[in-house]
């Protein structure tokens, strides 16, 4: 069955990492683009992070630049968000998704959503 399954989520203190997971089942992961996108209550699902297909190259939202880190490994059809000196702000759904193109911004060329996995960060 083809799948994305996002993991890793959890509470966590405002300065703290987490590394969130985007693992594909049912299909091979090489051929896609991967975006990671957030959604908080009572707000529009917003893009934080895309990395292309072939080379790899990465796309982050500015609320995000130098903070949080996207990595993809092919070999285990996985795709990675690295989350450092996170922030209240950060509290969200985090979601995985896939695209036939290469990162562009239009949310609605992306499918096979995942099930999101819940990131908050409060002391």
């Amino acid at each position: 069955q083809l799948q994305l399954v996002e993991s890793g989520g959890d509470l966590v203190q405002p300065g703290g990492s987490l590394r969130l997971s985007c693992a594909a089942y049912g299909f091979t992961l090489d051929y896609w683009s991967i975006g990671w996108f957030r959604q908080a209550p009572g707000k529009k699902r917003e893009a934080v992070s895309c990395i292309t297909k072939s080379n790899s190259n990465t796309h982050y939202a500015d609320s995000v630049k130098g903070r949080f880190t996207i990595s993809r490994d092919n070999a285990k059809n996985t795709v990675y968000l690295q989350m450092n000196s996170l922030k209240p702000d950060d509290t969200s759904v985090y979601y995985c998704a896939r695209q036939w193109g290469m990162c562009t911004t239009d949310i609605s060329t992306f499918g096979s959503w995942g099930q999101g996995t819940q990131v908050t960060v409060s002391s």
